[in-house]
């Protein structure tokens, strides 16, 4: 037989978790937006030129920030993933399992893209001590190498969050017009974003409906299991 006292730590590790997973969702939305602006930021080009090797060269620091970022990112990425698994498992775990594998390769892909960032580096300031003209070339291919697998990352991205949301909406842990938020919105960026990575040109305001999502859901779950918490220790 249970007794209270269990109830009440079931129930506080229960909204431990949901706390950590709007923590998760907003830190992961955070760290994947300065990362990606910080690496590219002052000199986002879709080629590179002797210009813009220079200007890689000296901002190194902030090239290798970037990418302890993204790597941070990646990490947060499995532990949302994990977070989400554990909240909606009960709902139906073979989809859960299949949309925390689609996470980890989303993960993975984005830490092969850190690996072309910093040899874009290295070649940039190898090139500036060097005056090899031949490596302005291979930068290019280090750059489209990152946008492509980048782009592609959004595929297992995509296609793990519409299971998620739709669990976290069956579990009653998202509100429906929330969870359909990002239901609606996640087609648009897992559609675009591949298409984009073989150089079709989709307008960029289809993918900014769902830029605030992750945000706002965040602070949507850490504000609300909370203050449940909160009454339930009470």
């Amino acid at each position: 037989m249970i007794t209270p006292e269990e109830v009440i730590l079931r129930m506080t590790n229960k909204y431990g978790l949901l706390k950590l997973l709007g923590v998760v969702f907003f830190v992961q939305a955070v760290t994947a937006l300065i990362g990606g602006s910080i690496a590219f930021g002052p000199f986002e080009s879709s080629a590179i030129t002797s210009s813009t090797m220079d200007t890689i060269a000296n901002n190194t620091l902030t090239i290798y920030i970037s990418i302890l970022l993204q790597m941070i990112t990646a990490v947060v990425i499995i532990v949302l993933g994990v977070a989400m698994y554990l909240t909606s498992l009960h709902i139906n775990k073979t989809l859960a399992t299949i949309a925390l594998c689609f996470y980890v390769l989303e993960a993975g892909m984005l830490t092969v893209s850190q690996i072309f960032v910093f040899a874009l580096s290295e070649t940039s300031q190898l090139y500036v001590t060097g005056g090899y003209t031949s490596l302005v070339p291979l930068s290019n291919i280090l750059l489209a190498c990152k946008a492509f697998n980048g782009k592609m990352a959004i595929i297992p991205f995509g296609l793990g969050a519409l299971i998620f949301y739709y669990l976290l909406m069956k579990a009653e842990i998202l509100p429906k017009w929330l969870a359909m938020w990002g239901i609606i919105t996640v087609p648009f960026i897992l559609v675009s974003a591949p298409l984009m990575a073989f150089g079709v040109a989709i307008p960029y305001v289809l993918l900014i409906p769902y830029v605030p999502f992750e945000f706002f859901t965040g602070i949507f779950i850490w504000i609300k299991y909370s203050k449940k918490s909160t009454v339930k220790t009470e």
